[in-house]
């Protein structure tokens, strides 16, 4: 089996499922069952109903699909089930149409211009128009594999038959993935109302051959690259503009991508945590079961787990026992209560986040079974909104108590450890400035925590006059998670040089690990040297997952 990141020739079937979470069970999520991206990727498949040759499609997206997917080589399809669906609900528009009907964005004008009647001629040209306007995004381009991801959530949404879109809409849109054909979509001008309009029509306009696309890296105009592959434009009909536009995939790609992010430093700190309880010489009585059982609440249950076993078989224990303080500040004994809280925030939103990626938001909705077309606000995207804020306090939690950690660290009148870490102060200033650049990187991240989902502004002549500003709550995430791995590996290289004045006694076995990662890459400091380029390593080294390898099992996919 390969291992996780390598080239992989897998398929994705798009189906639909009772199954509410995409897993054998009623109960949503925890942040354990769906968010560990870097595991085997074997085990990851088989989670998802996913093998080598196919997946079966009676699965919903979970959130380790997107992760098998994220890594690359996957060949999507459209099961014939879905067709049909697609089929039936297209009939409906159509025989709604020929009955002289009026539909919304069909035949009718959009947003404050729905009571203008669109002649059957001109409805073809409203739809391609209406990709046009709307395709008004500025800034810089969102990654590749945020854009990549919103395109396979859109055709989940298209597939399940109620936009009444044509299937050959979505084979189109999984033809450009196949061919690794990518949008250049720009990451701002979203307010998460009445869908992302300007993210995704920048999408719907290369299939259009429309503005400009990526291609192995390459930047080139959108119908050279569907040339290239043996694709026509796409020729939009009636609803199918719309069924483009409407929709929170934009904001809920991003949203995973922070999601996963906040996960890889969230794991990393409960590392760091342990090995700065270590080199302070903490107490682990702090962590005792039967304080966190009395209070109740899981999170911090399940955390306070994680910081014994992580300090279980450690010879620092006895000695910080004997020599240690009564009581720890709080960045060393409020670990649990704190983490633990973050964890439960982690959780929350994975439900939220994984709802949504197989959640339908268009607008309106066409039921084959009856008929009928029903009008709403499905597109709104509060509960991304409000999922991204949470996400941004308890990653922006994560880091401002590393933070703490590290100036608790270099503090030798807290730490018991020299000055700044360093041997020889004086000469050498050893983690001072460290802490200073931790410090900015946890006030910037209160700054950017402040929740989006309070701000509101009227769009489209106050027709649209409440809007969730899910696009920019999510996309900030990436930045906070940032932030939070650069604190992080500060304090993991601090904590790792504290552990060093303590030898030779050793740690736990799995902390001894943690620090040989460490060392592996970044030597001891003997004396002051060029800082920067070792706290780029180890955030690396935590934003690349690594530390989810060595967590318990019950923080871990599966």
């Amino acid at each position: 089996m390969p291992a996780s990141g390598a080239s992989l020739n897998w398929k994705i079937r798009i189906g639909v499922s009772n199954n509410r979470y995409g897993s054998t069970g009623d109960d949503p999520p925890r942040l354990v069952k769906v968010l560990r991206p870097y595991g085997s990727v074997g085990h990851s498949l088989a989670a998802c109903g996913m093998t080598k040759t196919f997946t079966v499609g009676a699965h919903k997206l979970t959130l380790a699909a997107l992760r098998v997917f994220d890594a690359g080589g996957i060949t999507i399809e459209l099961r014939p089930e879905q067709r049909q669906a697609m089929a039936r609900g297209r009939a409906v528009v159509e025989n709604r149409m020929r009955a002289g009907d009026r539909i919304y964005g069909v035949n009718t004008g959009l947003g404050t211009l729905a009571e203008r009647k669109i002649s059957d001629e001109n409805v073809p040209e409203l739809q391609r128009r209406l990709i046009l306007s709307n395709a008004a995004g500025t800034g810089p381009l969102m990654e590749d594999r945020d854009v990549r991801r919103m395109m396979l959530l859109k055709v989940c949404a298209l597939a399940t038959g109620w936009s009444a879109a044509r299937p050959e809409l979505a084979e189109t849109l999984i033809s450009l993935l196949n061919a690794g054909i990518t949008p250049c979509v720009p990451l701002k001008g979203s307010v998460g109302a009445s869908g992302d309009l300007a993210p995704l029509a920048h999408m719907g306009a290369a299939l259009i051959g429309v503005g400009d696309v990526r291609v192995a890296g390459r930047r080139l105009p959108a119908r050279t690259a569907l040339r290239s592959s043996g694709l026509a434009p796409f020729a939009l009909a009636a609803k199918e503009g719309l069924s483009i536009v409407n929709g929170t995939q934009a904001s809920t790609s991003l949203a995973v991508s922070g999601l996963s992010a906040g996960e890889a430093v969230f794991a990393a700190a409960l590392v760091a945590g342990s090995l700065s309880l270590e080199a302070a010489l903490g107490q682990d009585l702090a962590f005792d079961e039967r304080l966190h059982r009395a209070r109740g609440q899981r999170g911090q249950i399940e955390v306070a787990a994680v910081y014994r076993k992580l300090l279980r078989g450690s010879t620092l224990r006895a000695i910080a026992h004997d020599n240690g303080r009564l009581q720890d500040p709080y960045c060393l004994r409020c670990q649990p209560q704190v983490m633990g809280a973050v964890f439960d925030q982690f959780a929350h939103a994975a439900r939220i986040i994984q709802n949504e990626c197989n959640g339908w938001t268009d607008n309106p909705m066409v039921d084959p079974d009856t008929a009928e077309i029903v009008y709403g606000g499905n597109f709104h995207a509060e509960p991304i909104a409000l999922a991204a804020d949470n996400l941004a306090l308890a990653i922006a939690e994560t880091g401002a108590m590393a933070e703490r950690r590290v100036a608790m660290l270099t503090d030798e009148h807290q730490s018991g450890l020299p000055a700044f870490l360093t041997g020889d102060s004086g000469i050498d200033s050893g983690f001072m400035v460290a802490q200073v650049t931790a410090a900015a990187l946890a006030s910037e991240n209160k700054s950017l925590a402040h929740p989006a989902s309070v701000d509101s502004i009227p769009t489209t002549a106050n027709h649209e006059d409440f809007v969730s500003m899910a696009t920019f709550a999510a996309r900030r995430l990436t930045d906070m998670a940032d932030n939070a791995a650069g604190i992080v590996a500060i304090e993991l290289l601090a904590a790792c040089q504290g552990l060093e004045f303590r030898r030779p006694a050793r740690s736990s076995r799995i902390l001894e690990k943690a620090y040989a990662a460490v060392r592996d890459r970044v030597p001891s400091y003997a004396e002051d040297r060029f800082l920067a380029p070792d706290i780029a390593v180890v955030k690396d080294l935590v934003q690349s997952g690594h530390f989810l390898s060595i967590m318990p099992a019950n923080l871990r996919l599966g």
